[in-house]
Order: structure tokens, then C-alpha cells, then sequence
């Protein structure tokens, strides 16, 4: 399969959406971030300084997705539908879980949108909790489904 993104001479180029078909669309994507139990602890238990650490980083998290054309040099403007960013506490594994879906009726797809609210969202908590706890660790960002388009529907195998 040839690189969409470069044209005949090699260069980088926006691909041409226009002749594509109006669809539903959407695509899910997950993120990690480590830190110490104790950090987990002082999020859930709502005792952290900077006040409710979900909170702000769902909404950044949204607005990254909203942005993502801003900051993703050849990705096209999107007008989303719906953004959605959630986490999940995993004591056991001293993680939190970030999971971001985002919807549209249009004629790309959203994947580079879900991808860069999970980022975001994932770097907004590890600076809410730096202070106290530098050594925290961002890993698994992928995309997990997308769906919609004319390639269709895709899965992530799951391990």
C-alpha cells in the first residue's frame, strides 16, 4: 500500500478528500500513564492541590481532539461530533487507563483525533502530578477500533 501523504514527486502533500463519500465515522484510542501508588491514591481520593486532576484532563484531552489540525501538519480541520475521554484507575498495575473515542459524519477518518486526545489527555496528567511524581511513565498510545470509510471497519488483535 503506497504512502497517501506524499505525491508522485516525493513530497508532502494533504490527500484530497472531496470525492469521498459522507459516512459515519469513528475510531477509539487508549493511552497509559505510570505513577506511584500514592499518586494514584492522592487522584482518586481528591486530596491533590491542583483539585480534580480528571476533570482537567478530560477537557484537554477534548480540546486536543478539536485541534488536532493545528498541531498534525497534514491532518484536515474535522468537525467533530463527539469527543469522549475516559480513565479507569488500575490500582494493581500502578496505572491509569485512558480511553478516547471520537465521532463524525464526514469523509476522513478520526484516528489521528483520538490518538492526540489520549496523548494530551495523558500529558496533562502527568503534569497536574509532576511534583510529586516525576518518575511517571506514558506508554500504549494506539489506536484500538475505527470505523466508518470505504477500507471499513478495523480491530485491534487483542494480545
Amino acid at each position: 500500500m503506497a504512502l497517501t501523504h506524499l505525491n508522485s514527486q516525493g513530497e508532502a502533500n494533504m490527500v484530497d478528500v472531496s470525492a469521498k463519500s459522507i459516512t459515519a465515522r469513528t475510531a477509539t484510542a487508549e493511552a497509559y500513564i505510570y505513577m506511584s501508588e500514592a499518586t494514584l491514591e492522592l487522584i482518586q481520593s481528591g486530596g491533590h492541590a491542583k483539585g480534580d486532576v480528571f476533570a482537567v484532563a478530560r477537557i484537554a484531552g477534548i480540546q486536543a481532539a478539536k485541534k488536532c489540525s493545528d498541531l498534525i501538519p497534514l491532518c484536515h480541520p474535522l468537525m467533530l461530533s463527539k469527543v469522549q475521554v475516559d480513565f479507569d484507575v488500575e490500582l494493581v498495575n500502578k496505572r491509569v487507563r485512558i480511553e478516547t473515542l471520537c465521532k463524525l459524519a464526514g469523509q476522513t477518518g478520526v484516528e489521528m483525533e483520538a490518538l492526540t486526545a489520549a496523548s494530551v489527555a495523558a500529558l496533562t496528567l502527568f503534569d497536574m502530578c509532576k511534583a510529586v511524581d516525576p518518575e511517571m511513565e506514558i506508554t500504549g498510545i494506539k489506536v484500538l477500533t475505527k470505523a466508518g470509510g470505504k477500507t471499513g471497519d478495523w480491530q485491534r488483535e487483542t494480545a
